[in-house]
């Protein structure tokens, strides 16, 4: 009994000296944080602004609204990571298709992912939902453009001194007449400083 005491008393001092240390802080989504240099939110939200931003100001968007006669249908195609970092790609790709969205400059449609669900829901409404409210098959709006590129790095290094530069690349291409309209680049460049280690 004694030593069963012994056990459970080292037993808890054990883990109240595990449980000391951690400080959790919420912070501010919008805010910059940028611990480790690598890509992270900021960075992936920041391009997505500022690309979209760019390419809802060219010409093509006005021009194609000028000769149909209303707005343009986007949706987005692969946007390749050729990075040697794992980079969230569906957050990526989440801030590009909100960017686009809330514009109100163009209409949407979901990504090629996305369309085999919404496709098999609709089978099945065919058999199993009132005629009423039952999905019409074959009734999708289709895209007149879509969104496409890649993200790539270039690592360059020296003892504690690292310089990380990431550049993302998109192509707006229309559907129809593979012609591409818009092409843009964002470029970012971090020097990550680790002094008495090296990489």
């Amino acid at each position: 009994m004694k030593t069963l005491l012994v056990m459970l008393a080292l037993a808890l001092l054990m883990v109240a000296g595990c449980g000391g240390g951690k400080q959790v802080t919420r912070l501010d989504p919008q805010s910059t944080t940028d611990l480790s240099g690598r890509w992270n939110d900021t960075d992936s939200r920041l391009v997505a602004e500022e690309m979209i931003s760019d390419a809802l100001s060219r010409p093509w968007l006005t021009d194609y609204i000028e000769q149909a006669g209303h707005k343009p249908v986007v949706t987005i195609g692969t946007i390749r990571n050729e990075t040697s970092e794992h980079i969230a790609m569906g957050t990526f790709i989440s801030d590009f298709e909100r960017e686009l969205i809330n514009s109100g400059s163009v209409r949407f449609i979901a990504a090629p992912g996305q369309r085999d669900e919404l496709r098999q829901e609709r089978q099945e409404q065919q058999e199993f939902a009132t005629a009423e409210t039952a999905k019409k098959m074959r009734a999708e709006t289709g895209a007149d453009f879509m969104l496409q590129g890649s993200i790539k790095t270039i690592t360059d290094q020296e003892d504690g001194a690292r310089v990380v530069f990431y550049q993302t690349d998109l192509e707006l291409v229309n559907l129809e007449s593979i012609e591409k309209v818009w092409i843009g680049t964002k470029k970012i460049k971090k020097g990550i400083a680790q002094s008495g280690t090296k990489w």
